[in-house]
């Protein structure tokens, strides 16, 4: 929300409090209390008829520093919060003549003490990361609305760029956007996300996490070019500024502070076909599904029902269509012992049709008007009302809904939805702001789906496919763009939107392959399978016709055979960055600046991407085959073109369906499995140990892991002249080694 009319005047209907001076303090036990009156007070009477704002630091874990802003203290402050996991370090608070400074680790708030010279310098030891002071905190009154905001506007450095906020389809870096924080399900071609997070990360190697889940507003480089403003309704604003040191320790603290994602089963990597959406289909349609891919030797591994397994206009019921799948329970076994995994739609919707309706209504379990009527709407469903998950009673119920079908043979779920979820005159059965729980609800949604599947599954045997998200979504993965278009252009800014989710921690994610809306031509189809078996999960799907190769053409059909026998082979290596992503919140697929902060030209780019931490991919957006890429400096080896490459510099290159950039990292250790039909087995047994550029003097370890993600075999490799030693530690396994990109090397075995 912008408020000023340029630099200088304020919004004629807009009054500002603004901190302009230090003064004074209070320590409560580690927390900082500090006021900061809006003029500088020269004498007794200035402390008169005058606002003043009262900002607490305290400190949950080390290197992060969380500051409240509040107004009016007495204003009730209603959840729901993100969960955050605290462990309350040891701080530090010193004062001089000029300074307050409050330190935690080796990050400070430098509270300015010199009058009417109001400021927070946020410190990384001696470096400062950014700042607020001359009129950027404040309080903020519309005289015509009446509404009361809270604001923060921090400081961007010269060649500093912001990323993050979510799932975002614009450009990927935000300087000069505005961006609402409010879920909706605007497609993929808009400003408008389906997983909005208040968390951005900048290139400078710090992150700020807004702490409301409302309707929170940014202007970032626009009203202020120099700043990046965060603005909320109400008394009161609370941010964390987190110190990881780099853009991928960022990361990985933000995640020790809203949560690791779980770590997806192995199955759950492979290729994901599914109905499509509004198509016509049975089980002798998707039996023939099933065996075309068979009768093609394309590997596939999980079957998806999209809405209509269900019967129209009872969404959900959670009950098989009778009509058109008259044995469910016979077909899901067949399904297995064909090898496959079952996933099943369902939405937080009950349709007014559905039995689930009556009986959710009488007992209480959907969200409610403050009135007492249930809210309904016939937007999507006829009638429908949705599941109050801030009821226990009502999670349990839904939950033993799904646990019904787990019994019969589904592995797992689609959670769609959880966006349109309204706040006007809405009283939720835990008292939440409706507001607040319009973006929170997602968060509900996805973790009772989740919780049950532990719980019948086991840990490790957990997923889904999600759409909405927020702050802590993605402790339940994995989660997918939307709804894309069948054209480059959606495919580009499909990508846009994973690097942009990645920033906040999401390990694992995808997106419709070939785009959901409309049909592709076949080019298309082919360049997205590429792209689409290089993401951590790969499923086609689509809107109104099916998105099986054969209907595309028959080359479509070798191209996707070749990608997924391809993302098979790789799984050791690409499980285990599947397990450093649960471990350490570093997320599988990262933007280039994350994977390499020193390198200035990888701070924009956002067609191309690490795979882990050791593979670079670069998809193809043309019909033609072209694509520039660029890599950072070294040696980069082709593993489908084999051929070495040389960092340091953009490529310009031409490429068929069957090859792109798809580089591995100098002194890299690869493990390629010997299994290119299924991602799960055992990753030890005939693996190809894979020596890329190994430089004089290089070293290097790689963890091949087991099915339940503890190091199998480690593997450890250096080179000395020219000779590369290796030698394992673990359990015993059966390795091949192949050097890549010097053939002129040799390889010792110790």
């Amino acid at each position: 929300m912008k408020f000023t009319d340029g630099y200088w005047c304020i919004k004629k209907e807009m009054t500002p409090l603004y901190a302009v001076e230090y003064s004074s303090y209070r320590r409560e036990g580690n927390d900082l209390v500090v006021y900061a009156p809006g003029k500088h007070i020269s004498n007794r009477g200035d402390c008169l008829n005058l606002g003043l704002l009262t900002i607490r630091l305290s400190s949950p874990m080390e290197d992060v520093i969380k500051v409240s802003v509040k107004h009016f203290e007495g204003t009730a402050y209603k959840g729901p919060f993100a969960e955050v996991k605290e462990t309350l370090p040891e701080v530090t608070i010193e004062e001089t003549e000029e300074f307050l400074v409050y330190q935690t680790g080796k990050t400070k708030a430098v509270i300015d003490k010199k009058p009417n010279s109001w400021g927070i310098r946020f410190m990384d030891g001696e470096r400062e990361l950014t700042n607020t002071g001359f009129r950027n905190m404040a309080y903020i009154v519309n005289n015509k609305t009446e509404k009361s905001y809270t604001a923060e506007a921090l400081a961007i450095d010269v060649d500093e760029y912001i990323y993050g906020l979510g799932e975002r389809f614009t450009p990927f870096v935000k300087n000069g956007q505005t961006v609402e924080m409010w879920n909706e399900d605007g497609g993929t071609a808009s400003e408008i996300s389906y997983k909005n997070i208040p968390f951005y990360i900048t290139n400078k190697g710090y992150g700020v996490l807004l702490d409301n889940e409302g309707d929170a507003s940014y202007e970032i480089a626009s009203e202020k070019v120099e700043r990046i403003q965060f603005s909320v309704e109400g008394e009161r604003l609370d941010y964390y500024v987190i110190n990881g040191g780099t853009p991928k320790g960022t990361i990985e603290k933000y995640t020790d502070l809203t949560g690791k994602p779980a770590l997806p089963p192995a199955w759950s990597f492979g290729l994901w076909l599914t109905t499509s959406f509004t198509t016509d289909y049975d089980e002798g349609t998707t039996s023939s599904f099933i065996q075309g891919m068979a009768d093609r030797d394309i590997p596939l591994h999980v079957f998806h029902f999209d809405c209509y397994w269900m019967e129209a206009y009872e969404w959900c019921n959670f009950t098989w269509d009778p009509k058109t799948f008259p044995d469910p329970k016979g077909m899901l076994k067949r399904y297995h012992d064909r090898g496959l995994k079952i996933c099943v739609w369902i939405n937080p919707y009950i349709g007014q049709k559905s039995p689930l309706f009556k009986e959710g209504m009488e007992h209480g379990y959907l969200i409610k008007k403050q009135n007492g009527d249930v809210w309904q709407t016939d937007m999507w469903q006829a009638g429908m009302g949705l599941v109050d998950f801030t009821n226990p009673e009502a999670t349990a119920w839904y939950q033993g809904k799904l646990k019904t079908l787990l019994d019969m043979g589904v592995d797992c779920f689609k959670t769609d939805f959880g966006e349109r979820i309204p706040v006007k005159e809405i009283a939720y059965y835990d008292g939440s702001d409706p507001v607040k729980m319009h973006n929170y609800y997602t968060y509900l949604y996805n973790k009772a789906v989740f919780d049950l599947l532990v719980k019948e599954r086991g840990e490790g045997e957990a997923v889904l496919f999600a759409r909405s998200a927020t702050v802590g979504g993605q402790q339940f993965p994995a989660h997918w763009g939307g709804d894309c278009s069948a054209n480059y252009p959606s495919m580009a800014e499909t990508l846009r939107s994973g690097l942009s989710l990645a920033c906040a921690g999401f390990g694992f994610w995808s997106h419709d392959i070939s785009g959901f809306e409309n049909t592709a031509p076949a080019d298309i189809y082919k360049r997205w399978c590429q792209f689409g078996l290089l993401s951590s999960h790969s499923r086609l799907h689509g809107s109104s016709s099916y998105r099986v190769p054969w209907l595309f053409d028959e080359e479509a059909c070798d191209v996707l055979r070749k990608f997924v026998k391809l993302k098979c082979r790789l799984m050791p290596y690409l499980y285990q960055q599947a397990v450093i992503a649960h471990e350490k919140g570093t997320p599988m697929m990262r933007p280039m600046f994350v994977e390499f902060p020193g390198d200035r030209a990888c701070e924009t780019l956002d067609k191309q991407y690490m795979m882990g931490d050791a593979l670079l991919v670069a998809p193809v957006f043309k019909e033609s085959g072209e694509v520039e890429y660029y890599l950072p400096e070294g040696k980069w080896y082709n593993i489908l073109t084999e051929q070495t490459v040389e960092g340091g510099k953009w490529h310009k290159e031409t490429h068929d369906y069957f090859s792109m950039p798809l580089l591995v990292r100098a002194n890299t250790i690869l493990a390629l499995g010997a299994n290119a039909n299924s991602p799960e087995y055992d990753y030890t047994e005939n693996t190809t140990i894979c020596l890329s550029c190994f430089e004089d003097g290089a070293e290097s370890v790689t963890v091949i892991p087991d099915l339940k993600g503890k190091p199998a075999v480690t593997v450890h490799a250096k080179r000395k002249g020219r000779e590369i030693f290796v030698w394992t530690e673990g359990r015993k396994a059966d390795l091949n080694y192949q050097v890549i990109g010097d053939k002129e090397l040799k390889v010792v075995v110790k």
